[in-house]
């Protein structure tokens, strides 16, 4: 995948990256305290969990949208 040569697409797609990578410091923190919590409810952590690596996915998807082919 080439990355894009849209100045504003590849502002857009940085700053999109940087707030997906945040709300998953901020999942990485409610888990580990939610984790800790006897009375914490499992369902809600799994489900915390998953979208954690949703974003991980996305995350990814857009470091490879940014980063540019190496010829082989």
């Amino acid at each position: 995948m080439n990355p894009p040569q849209d100045p504003i697409e590849l502002s857009r797609l940085t700053r999109r990256m940087a707030a997906l990578r945040e709300e998953h410091r901020d999942l990485d923190s409610v888990i580990e305290r939610l984790a800790t919590d006897i009375q914490a409810d499992e369902l809600a952590l799994k489900r915390l969990k998953k979208r954690k690596l949703q974003l991980k996915d996305q995350i990814s998807w857009i470091e490879n949208a940014l980063v540019p082919d190496e010829p082989a």
